[in-house]
């Protein structure tokens, strides 16, 4: 079948039934920031769709402020499938709305609109649009218009389709509003908020977003109620605020952590560049749209109360030698996967500061075990004396000591004997950090010689352009924050792994386990 012919019979197909939008808001992640190459080149299969724009309807310098003067020739409807703007490439949406449409038993088409731009904060894709704030530093002015443009987009799709309506929003957003010390900043002129303020500012900042987005989205198709809306849960201190306006909004759901996909580390665009750690690949976005679209289907069809796999409770054993963490969780039981993800772990004396994304505050772990289908017993190297209350909390991105290096041959790191078990996870998911005090590279690739592992990076990625030395002490990292407990879902993705670029896994297909969110200081109750 020729491509005009496929184009033909895919939009056909998507034209004969009704159309439902999943509308996207977001930053870097969102747009698709540094994934590529992109791995959806293809339209979709299962009669979804884009405009003619492409799912990033929020272009720079066309018309950005003034949405309602885009040209009416690029809102027609075609497939979806994932497109390339200069830096842009991969989102979430073709793995989303194909494995949502993929779990329906009558043929469901969707047509997905994301009008974000990476490096914002929620402010500024409000309707207050601060980004058009004379305050603002010279390098984030030329924006606005975000919040104009997803209405607008709505009122496009309505004209074209009179039966359309909007099933679901999609929100990726949180790393923008970060602080350095741990809090969060409302905006860029602002100072800083304490951690406990700043969480519950952000809550009600996406309580509100979520129900004006609703009723202005609503207000143009003529649906009545509210939108749900979904949520990833970003890394650094946003992240337990999605989980904290989850929990106050019953139309807030929080799907859960993204730290299994790869990172855009991974990435290749040109000239030969690679993309920054805390973007995705273009497999992890793909891979977490569906898991984003798995939980859109469970809670939209099939009415589950859906929770992510999140920590329940804590008690402290009678000896005072170890806890034990109950979970919700989606599909027990529980597992404490070392070998997909490299087991996490910080090495001291004793034992480990931090184990399977464990810490609990000034206490030496020394293992960390499956106690039910739905909990974890962590065991302490001593026990906590008397007088002592603790915290505990999960995610860090330390996977293993290395020891130190033997030798520097250019662009190779020799260690000093051979870490094949302890870096295999790591090199089968791609490209992973090793560090040691102020610099850190990207590993590329890792080799046995002689008995020894070798490891490959390229000197232009040393951050700071700082060397190693010989003697260093070295650690193995991910790209992100993350632990090792997971649930056992058994659903199946429907894409598979497609950059052989990098990594071990290309074509097998994604795995859609359900990962512990993060979370920290976490109290424990007494025995």
């Amino acid at each position: 079948m020729n491509r005009v012919l496929l184009f033909c019979v895919l939009a056909t197909s998507a034209l004969a039934s009704d159309l439902s939008g999943i509308w996207m808001m977001g930053q870097s992640l969102c747009d698709g920031s540094e994934s590529l190459p992109v791995v959806s080149e293809k339209g979709s299969a299962w009669g979804n769709l884009m405009f003619q724009r492409g799912v990033r309807t929020w272009l720079a310098k066309d018309n950005s402020a003034t949405p309602e003067k885009r040209g009416a020739e690029l809102f027609q409807l075609v497939p979806l499938r994932a497109t390339v703007n200069r830096g842009l490439g991969e989102t979430v949406a073709n793995g989303m709305v194909d494995h949502l449409s993929s779990q329906q038993q009558v043929a469901a088409n969707y047509l997905v609109a994301c009008a974000g731009q990476g490096g914002r904060q929620i402010q500024e894709l409000s309707s207050a649009d601060l980004s058009v704030d004379e305050r603002t530093p010279e390098a984030k002015k030329h924006g606005g218009g975000y919040y104009k443009t997803s209405l607008d987009d709505a009122r496009r799709a309505k004209a074209l389709r009179p039966d359309f309506r909007i099933e679901a929003l999609y929100w990726m957003q949180g790393e923008g509003n970060g602080g350095a010390k741990g809090g969060l900043v409302p905006t860029r002129w602002d100072a800083e908020m304490a951690r406990a303020e700043g969480l519950k500012w952000y809550r009600d900042q996406l309580i509100a977003y979520r129900r004006q987005w609703s009723a202005d989205l609503c207000a143009i198709t003529g649906q009545k109620g509210e939108l749900p809306m979904f949520t990833y849960q970003t890394l650094g201190p946003a992240g337990e605020a999605q989980l904290m306006a989850a929990d106050a909004d019953e139309a807030i759901h929080m799907v859960g952590p993204h730290y299994a996909v790869p990172s855009a580390i991974n990435s290749v665009y040109p000239p030969n560049r690679h993309g920054d750690a805390i973007h995705l690949a273009a497999d992890g976005e793909r891979w977490w749209g569906e898991q984003v679209g798995k939980v859109m289907h469970r809670v939209l069809h099939e009415k589950e109360a859906w929770q992510p796999l999140r920590p329940r409770k804590a008690v402290l054993d009678a000896s005072r030698d170890g806890l034990v963490i109950e979970f919700t969780v989606p599909r027990p039981p529980l597992v404490i996967d070392t070998s997909f993800l490299a087991r996490q772990e910080s090495a001291v004396e004793g034992g480990f500061s931090s184990l399977a994304g464990f810490r609990v505050h000034g206490v030496t772990l020394t293992a960390v075990e499956l106690a039910s289908p739905t909990s974890v017993r962590l065991r302490f190297a001593n026990p906590l004396p008397a007088d002592e209350k603790c915290r505990v909390s999960y995610g860090y991105p330390f996977a293993a000591s290395l020891a130190t290096i033997a030798a520097i041959r250019g662009e190779e790191l020799v260690l000093t004997r051979n870490f094949a078990e302890e870096l295999k996870p790591l090199s089968d998911e791609g490209a992973f950090f090793v560090a040691s005090g102020g610099t850190r590279v990207p590993v590329r690739s890792v080799k046995e010689e002689n008995g020894v592992s070798v490891l490959r990076f390229e000197a232009r990625e040393l951050r700071n352009g700082m060397a190693f030395e010989v003697g260093q002490a070295v650690t193995a990292q991910r790209a992100f924050s993350y632990g090792n407990v997971r649930d056992s879902d058994p659903e199946k993705s429907v894409y598979t792994f497609g950059d052989a670029s990098y990594g071990t896994r290309a074509g097998q297909a994604y795995p859609l386990w359900n990962w512990c969110v993060l979370f920290s200081d976490f109290d424990v109750e007494g025995p």
